[in-house]
């Protein structure tokens, strides 16, 4: 029997990329005047010659990133500190805890950690002209806190040297056949935003008793979203339970044996805002970066470059790629997700027993 968690509307289809909503609330009034990048902006980042860039982003991504920054404005310099989400999450808390205020912009995988941040006051006000202008007001915060950066799937996936295609599961309920026992990796909630956020849709719409039967299927436990796709181009195992599905399509275009499979059930869909520190060292230079992450070429450079997708209204998806358009999507719900979040891994880890 289905295990509901939470209320009959959040099953509800949303009209926005039928993905749903990152940032509720239809109230803009209090929010900033949208900014632009300025030589004035400019000079004063410049002047500061530094930012501090806190992300869940694979480190490649962020590494090329920072650079691209650096290359458009010469001067300045990002430093990038990497960590899944639910680790950079305890690591913000220990340090405003500490009263250490390190990071400049944080970026997370797991959406519910703006609506924490933002009710303890973390959070910097501002908005990007090109976010006031292209981007869709479900996908950024209406005080102007965040706005949605990127947004990925969390899909299965096969090798393909060990799984011929007529053979691999179409369905979450298909990973429970024995066949797959021993032959599974998956990341953990506790440490991935990713994942944090795949495991509640799913509870939500499969029920515990769903991840009860999968945890005795003896599944290799990563951390990372990004782990388990370099574990099926291994060779390591043959399927793949969940993790970022960008990270399947850009193995598969570099030549390696991978697949994605979108679920029948539908596909996780994750969301990764950007936000700046109230207590930022560098303001300015936080501000240009977020400025500049959300303009088109820098979004169209993050779509191209990383598989992922961008809510701005001006950018293209890449040729060849599927479109969130064309694949049954499972919604997001933030703020569930933070209710949830103890719960989830208090169970997970004593199902996995991880």
């Amino acid at each position: 029997m289905r295990n509901k968690i939470s209320r009959r509307d959040v099953l509800k289809a949303s009209a926005a990329l039928a993905a749903g909503t990152v940032f509720a609330s239809p109230a803009r009034a209090a929010a900033p005047e949208p900014v632009a990048i300025t030589s004035d902006l400019v000079a004063a980042a410049t002047k500061e010659g530094k930012l501090v860039f806190y992300s869940s982003m694979d480190l490649p991504v962020g590494e090329k990133l920072g650079k691209a920054f650096e290359a458009a404005y010469p001067g300045i310099t990002v430093q990038i500190e990497r960590s899944g989400s639910e680790r950079l999450f305890q690591r913000v808390a220990q340090e405003f805890d500490s009263n250490i205020h390190t990071a400049d912009v944080v970026n997370s995988a797991d959406a519910s950690h703006f609506i924490r941040w933002k009710k303890s006051g973390w959070l910097m006000p501002f908005v990007p002209d090109d976010v006031a202008k292209h981007f869709p007001d479900n996908y950024r915060d209406p005080d102007g806190m965040a706005v949605t950066t990127r947004l990925w799937l969390s899909s299965i996936a096969y090798n393909t040297n060990l799984v011929k295609a007529e053979d691999a599961p179409k369905s979450f309920a298909d990973l429970l056949d024995p066949k797959w026992m021993g032959k599974m990796v998956k990341g953990h909630p506790a440490y991935s935003g990713t994942i944090m956020t795949t495991t509640f849709q799913i509870v939500r719409e499969l029920g515990w008793p769903y991840l009860e039967k999968l945890s005795k299927q003896r599944v290799m436990q990563v951390q990372s979203s990004t782990d388990p796709p370099k574990k099926l181009a291994l060779g390591e195992r043959a399927v793949m339970a969940d993790g970022n599905e960008y990270g399947i399509v850009l193995l598969k275009e570099a030549g390696q044996p991978v697949e994605p499979v979108y679920p029948t059930e539908g596909t996780p869909t994750i969301s990764g805002p950007t936000g700046i520190f109230a207590t930022a060292p560098h303001p300015n230079g936080a501000k240009l970066f977020q400025a500049w992450l959300h303009t088109r070429k820098t979004q169209q450079f993050f779509v191209d470059f990383t598989g992922q997708h961008s809510v701005h209204a001006q950018v293209q998806p890449k040729a060849g790629r599927r479109k969130l358009s064309d694949i049954k999507l499972m919604k997001e719900d933030p703020a569930s997700v933070e209710a949830m979040t103890e719960e989830i891994k208090t169970r997970y880890a004593r199902l996995f027993r991880v």
